[in-house]
């Protein structure tokens, strides 16, 4: 499920999507994270001392890069993905089509394809949807005879779906905008791989002393 903001109209109708069950999984996590790690500090011995630093080191990056980066930004000229452990900025003009199956993904002019992490495909909530669609479509129109038939409901769309429809929208408006021309740029996420690195390599070793 995803949470799309809207800001102010100075900025083009930017969107922000990020996954509310991610977010509150990710403070979840952390917070018993720092509990365990926090009470091995305090009450353990050196070698435990040391075990629960490498372990911090190299799960509380992960955790985040999981749960609390993954973000979905669509302005005037471009989509910004932050994935995991790597952020890609699309001008409109390279993305190709926006598509939302078991996963929601991206797919560039070149054939490239990634992954949006921040808008997570429920495959129950779309089913529900679906059904919901099906019984309004199966029910009878109930008008007053003198102000005509009233205004078809919109059909229920799941959130996954509803925001690549805000997607494929922005794209369609501002792709053949000058300033939304250009290539993909992919920036590795170093602040996140590298802790990692570092806590996995340290707790190898001293799990081997």
């Amino acid at each position: 499920m995803t949470s799309p903001e809207q800001s102010s109209p100075q900025q083009h109708a930017d969107r922000s999507y990020r996954s509310p069950a991610g977010l509150a999984g990710g403070v979840l996590l952390l917070a018993l994270a720092a509990w365990l790690g926090g009470d091995a500090l305090v009450r353990g011995a050196a070698h435990t001392k040391l075990l629960a630093v490498a372990g911090l080191l190299f799960a509380v990056p992960l955790v985040a890069a999981f749960t609390l980066r993954p973000l979905v930004r669509a302005g005037a000229d471009r989509l910004v993905v932050r994935n995991p452990f790597r952020t890609v900025t699309l001008p409109w003009a390279a993305v190709e089509d926006l598509r939302a199956s078991f996963s929601s993904e991206v797919f560039t002019t070149d054939g490239t394809k990634y992954q949006l992490w921040s808008i997570p495909v429920s495959l129950r909530q779309r089913k529900k949807a679906n059904r919901q669609a099906a019984r309004a479509a199966g029910r009878p129109d109930h008008h007053d005879p003198h102000l005509g038939p009233a205004p078809a409901a919109p059909p229920p769309r799941a959130t996954a779906d509803r925001a690549l429809d805000e997607l494929r929208e922005l794209c369609e408006r501002g792709a053949k905008r000058e300033s939304a021309q250009g290539t993909p740029v992919v920036k590795w996420a170093y602040e996140v791989i590298v802790p990692c690195v570092v806590g996995a390599l340290a707790l190898v070793v001293l799990i081997a002393l």
